[in-house]
This record gives C-alpha cells, structure tokens and sequence, in this order.
C-alpha cells in the first residue's frame, strides 16, 4: 500500500513540475520578422494550462489568428494557426525551443503560398513583452 501511495505522490510531483515549467510561457511575446516591406512586428499571446497553449498570433499584415494544436512540453513549444489568403487557407506550423525570455522558432507553412509554395522559413525569435 505503501509503495502505491508513493508512486501517486510522484506522478502528482511531476505533473505539478511539469505545469510550472508550462506556465513560463504565459504571457505576451513579440516577434520581429522579416517581410517583404522591412520586419513586421508580429504578437503571440499565450496562455498555458499545464502542457496545453492556447492565445492568438497577431501579424499586423493578416490580422489575428487562434493558436491551435497548441503544446508545451520541457522547453519545446508548438502549435499552428489558419490563415485565409483570397479563397486559400494556410496552415502555419510554429515550432520553438523555450530559452528564459526568448523562444527561438521556425515556421513552415502547409498547402500555403509562403515562399513559393510552402516550406519552412528562416528562424525567428520572439522576446517576452516586458
């Protein structure tokens, strides 16, 4: 009976270290990126509840977006948003390794137009609004 007890305590143990470290993220974040004009400055919002992301990306160029599929787990980040260009919809791939106040990020996009057809673009970092 013993031994079970212990194993819970550890599970909770984990899952309140894993939440903690999940809501580091919390917050506004900015994001300088290249575009076509000069950098655009994009705002990610996020929200955490333990290793599930939720908020919005906000580009200046296309409005603001939901964040979907959004995750956090130890210093990794991901989740995607939907963008409508015309009649098109893009699907916009965001993945990030978590380092204190920065996230460095790559973005692809899926069955989109960016970069002539899709692919992955440059690495982007975004910095905690402070």
């Amino acid at each position: 009976m013993k031994g079970k007890i212990a194993v819970f305590g550890v599970v909770i143990l984990l899952a309140v270290l894993t939440s903690a470290w999940a809501a580091d993220v919390s917050g506004k974040w900015i994001v300088k990126a290249p575009a076509n004009q000069g950098d655009v400055e994009i705002t990610l919002n996020f929200k955490v509840a333990g290793t599930s992301l939720t908020g919005t990306v906000d580009n200046p160029q296309a409005g603001p977006a939901d964040i979907k599929d959004g995750s956090v787990n130890g210093d990794a980040i991901s989740f995607h948003v939907v963008r409508k260009i015309g009649d098109n919809e893009m699907k916009v791939v965001w993945k990030g390794k978590i380092a204190g106040d920065e996230i460095r990020f790559t973005r692809e996009v899926e069955g989109g137009m960016m970069g002539g057809g899709g692919g992955a673009t440059p690495e982007i970092i975004a910095r905690r609004a402070k």
